[in-house]
């Protein structure tokens, strides 16, 4: 680190030494996360909506929707199988028309089954007393 002595400068006579500094690039680090061992499946992070219906892919749902500030209907239900899910939105498709709906997650209230629902706890099986409270 190079000092630049001398009796100018406004710190009692004295510069302060110069550090060369250079630009530091930000370092972008990756979240670890689980290995889903089911073909086709995301890793799985925790127990995210969409995760849980990727779990139940094939299997049929109600799901209820509300659209604010819309004059023709405010609240929607859909029936159909899942077809797949990401992180903003859900595709089903009703087994008796053959239409397949695309229906965005910021519209979503909640999601019936008729039948048992296939769910992995996302703690792998740990015990909650682990983690610190919030």
């Amino acid at each position: 680190m190079p000092y630049y002595g001398g009796m100018q400068g406004g710190n009692g006579g004295f510069q302060m030494p110069m550090q060369q500094q250079q630009p530091q690039m930000p370092q972008m680090q990756q979240p670890q996360q689980p290995i889903s061992d089911t073909p086709g499946m995301l890793p799985i992070q925790e127990s995210y909506i969409e995760n849980i219906l990727r779990l139940n892919k094939g299997k049929q749902a109600t799901i209820y929707m509300t659209f604010e500030n819309n004059e023709r209907w405010n609240a929607k239900i859909f029936k159909g199988v899942i077809e797949a899910a990401g992180r903003d939105h859900i595709i089903i498709s009703d087994p008796e028309t053959g239409k397949r709906y695309l229906l965005l997650m910021i519209y979503l209230d909640y999601i019936t089954f008729d039948e048992e629902i296939n769910y992995e706890y996302p703690f792998n099986n740990q015990s909650l007393a682990q983690y610190s409270p919030r």
